[in-house]
Formats: C-alpha cells, structure tokens, sequence
C-alpha cells in the first residue's frame, strides 16, 4: 500500500513536469510553484515520507528541465544555483511542515475523540449502583466506549478480578489471560501506567490520591491472534491516567452512597425500634400499675400461705417495672430526646439523693467528699440516677462484707465522681465494651440479673450532660467508676 503511495507521488511530480515541458511550456517560477503546491498536497494526503520523496523528485526534474543547461543535471549560472537551492529548501521545508500540520491535526482529532469516549464512559459509569457492580461493569463499559478487544479490573477491596466475558473464536478469548491475576495485584501497588504497543497491552493503577482501589488492563488484538487481526490502537498514557482516576471516582461514589444508604436504613431502624420499645413499655406499666396495687392490697390481709405467693409476684411486679422504666430511658436517650433540667447542684446532694433511694435493707456505703466542692451544672434526678446506678452494680458484684466508697473530688473544670468495690474487677479486654448495651461481662453473664441496660443509660446521662464516664480495674483487685460533670466556674489549668 505504501508502495503504491511512493509511486503515485512520483507520477504527480513527473506529470507537472512532462506538461509543463512538452505541452504549456511555461517558465521556471511557474513550474516551481506548481511543484511546491504537489509536494504540498502529496504531504496532506499520504506524509513526510512521500512528500519527501517526491520533492527530491521534482528538485531534480526542475534542474533537468528547466535550468540551465536544460536537459543535464548542471547547473552553470549561479543565479540558478540560488533558485535551485532555494527551491530545495522551500520543498523540504513545506513538506516538513505540511506533514507537521497533518500529524498535529490527527492528534487533535485522537485527543477528541478520546474526550468523547471518556464522556460516554463517565456517563455509563455514573449510573451503576454498588461499588462491587461499577468495578465488575467498568471492563465492559470501557471495551463499549473504546473499543478494546478485552478488558481486567482487580478490585482490591473486594480482593476479586473481574474480566471481560471470553467469546470462543474472537480476539478477547485469544488475550484474555494475557494479564495475569498476580500481574494485576501488582500494577495496584505501581504509581503510573504501563503500555506495550507491540502487544497491544496496558496496565495502569486505579487509585484515590494516596488510596490504591485496584488496576486494570486494556487489551487490543494481538497479531495473528486471529485471520487478519490488527493491533488495536490503545488510548494515550495521558488517556490511561484518566480512565484510572474516573474508575476510582465512580467507586469511590458507589461505595460513599452505599454507606450513606446503610447509615440511612440504620437510622430509621433504629427510629422504629427506639419508638416501639417507648411504646411498648408504656403499654406495660400500665397493666404494672393496675397489678401492684391489686397485690399491695391483697397483701394486707392475705393468709400466711398466700402472702409467699403474693410477695413473689410483688417483688417481679417490681422488676418488671424497673425494666420498663430502663427501657424508656434508653430509647429516649437513642432518640436524643432526654430533657435535662439543669441547675447549680452540690456533689453531695446528688450522692445524698442516690444512697436515700437504695433498698432498706442495702448493706452501707462510706461516702468520702473533698472540702469545699464547687456546685456542679446538673440536672439533680438524672445525675442521681448514674450515682445509684453505679452503687448498685458495686453493692451486686462485690462480696457482702466488702466495703463500696462512693468519693468525689475536683479535677480541673471538672467534679469526678467515683464508686469503688472490692469485687473480682473487670477483665482488660471488656473495658472497651462494659457501657454497650445489653454487654454483660464473661464471669457474670448467666449467674446475675438484670437487663445489662443500667450502665448504657449511665452513659447516655452522663454524655448528655457533657461529661465521660469510665473505668479503672484490676482482675481481682476490683474496680472504681468514674464519671466526670462540669463544675460551675470552673477552669481548665
């Protein structure tokens, strides 16, 4: 084919010169721009080479020609030596440029046609659901926008290569294991593109800044593959960089709209459940009410073989009561709907407030206050409640003889109060979790009642309040809990 070309561009030049010889007979100047202007069209039409070739052609035809002594290749006067020169230069250099302008103009078309491929692959990818679908599409979405003969994506979240579909007798079945598995894993890791035009092969990493999402490999036919197969044309490095970044981006834009899916349906389960335990325990204390009064009054004058029965069912009435009430407090705290009514507050009011709700029968319990404590910023009943919460967790999980020392002391800004037992402490991996909800420790998980709620709702009150609560413990030596409230005043040192 290029044969042909090299012929046809020798033809072009010898026709001007034959015509302008034999038939018009025009002078020098004219036959060379005419020659310039072939060379020109010779340039446009096939390239360098061609016109190369065709303008030692025609500098060679003009001198033979039309210079003197006409029909040798001499050249006598040195004006004609100037032209002859002249024309040379013009010849060389207007197919030089002609060519350059030809090559520029073909990458501009590549380089927008690349831009409307890489368009339509945005347009395509943008519309896939989960972050798994965009990478396991992407290699058929970019064989359809570019024209690739196959196509690999290693997605390294998921550990998986997805690979274009193999079709027996076609070029993607003759390269599709042309990249390997471990290939692939590796390219992740590589920081810019690899391109094999012989093979027809490119590799490039698919990554989020410094994040590595994965690779993919673009293929084109390889020659011989099949009858008459071409390598196919890979798109730029520049191209490749591009196609990486906009997979990243579209499964960085999957995966960000499948969290806030999943936090979105967490959330409105979380809503249901918190709305359904409030109501449900609601409905509950009312029946409650209706049989702990019934009981209270059978009770006065219940024979003494009753009255075991009816303390029993006295004492659950009682339980389940407190678990209703532990129930609402959670699900108001999940809701953020916990309504504080906060005052200026002394420690020992709300250590005072805690111990005088505690059964008449509690074994006691040593209160240790630093002198001079200034007022806390508290709502009174609910900071309490995390006092006898705490109180109540030492008085269950230490033995009966040992002592529970309720301390509070200033620290800053800040008014720690803390509960200390004697008890077998807490093992240093369930720190982390002992304020989840529902959490019971491995020791006490089946030998001690309980709704594993209390020291959940002590740290929701607690946080409400803009305080932390925590824990220091020994296996063995027992624990101390700590929560910590705003003092009235206060300074941080």
């Amino acid at each position: 084919m290029r044969a042909l070309r090299f012929a046809a561009s020798l033809l072009l030049v010898l026709a001007v010169l034959a015509v302008y010889h034999w038939v018009l007979a025009v002078n020098a100047v004219t036959a060379a721009l005419t020659l310039l202007l072939a060379i020109l069209l010779i340039s446009t039409l096939w390239g360098l080479a061609e016109a190369t070739v065709a303008s030692i052609a025609a500098v060679l035809g003009f001198n033979y020609f039309f210079l003197e002594p006409i029909g040798t290749l001499t050249i006598q006067d040195p004006q004609n030596i100037v032209a002859f020169v002249a024309f040379l230069i013009t010849a060389v250099t207007a197919s030089q440029l002609s060519a350059y302008a030809r090559r520029r103009t073909a990458e501009a078309e590549g380089r927008r046609l690349e831009m409307e491929r890489l368009y339509a692959l945005v347009r395509t990818m943008m519309l896939r659901g989960s972050a798994r679908n965009t990478a396991s599409e992407f290699v058929q979405d970019v064989m359809q926008a570019f024209g690739c003969s196959a196509a690999a994506f290693y997605y390294q979240p998921g550990g998986e290569v997805f690979r274009s579909a193999p079709q027996v007798g076609s070029v993607s079945s003759a390269v599709s294991d042309a990249v390997s598995d471990a290939a692939l894993s590796a390219a992740a890791e590589a920081l810019d593109v690899s391109v094999d035009r012989e093979r027809g092969i490119a590799i490039a990493p698919v990554r989020l800044g410094v994040r590595s999402l994965g690779s993919m490999a673009l293929m084109g036919a390889q020659p011989g593959a099949l009858p008459g197969a071409q390598p196919a044309a890979l798109p730029s490095e520049q191209t490749l960089r591009a196609i990486g970044n906009l997979a990243a981006i579209a499964i960085e834009r999957a995966r960000a709209f499948d969290e806030a899916s999943r936090s979105e349906s967490a959330r409105q389960s979380e809503a249901l459940k918190t709305a359904l335990l409030d109501s449900l325990a609601h409905d509950i204390k009312t029946p409650l009410t209706s049989i702990k009064a019934a009981v209270t009054s059978l009770l006065g004058g219940a024979e003494p073989d009753q009255r075991e029965l009816l303390t029993i069912i006295d004492e659950e009435a009682d339980r389940l009561n407190r678990l209703a009430a532990e129930v609402v407090a959670m699900a108001r705290i999940e809701a953020g709907k916990l309504h504080l009514e906060k005052r200026p507050v002394a420690a020992a009011e709300i250590v005072s407030n805690a111990l005088s709700a505690l059964p008449a029968d509690a074994r006691p319990v040593t209160v240790n206050m630093a002198a001079e404590l200034p007022l806390v910023d508290a709502d009174p009943e609910f900071a309490a409640q995390v006092v006898k919460q705490l109180v109540e967790n030492a008085l269950k999980y230490s033995p009966g003889g040992s002592p529970v020392v309720v301390s509070a002391e200033r620290r800053d800004a800040r008014i720690v109060i803390g509960v200390a037992d004697h008890g077998p402490g807490i093992e240093e991996n369930e720190r982390a979790r002992i304020f989840d909800k529902f959490f019971r420790g491995r020791r006490h998980r089946f030998d001690t009642k309980g709704t594993g709620m209390g020291l959940a709702i002590a740290k929701g009150i607690v946080e409400a309040h803009g305080g932390r609560i925590w824990v220091e413990s020994e296996p063995g030596q027992g624990s101390v809990f700590y929560f910590a409230l705003p003092a009235i005043g206060g300074r941080e040192n």
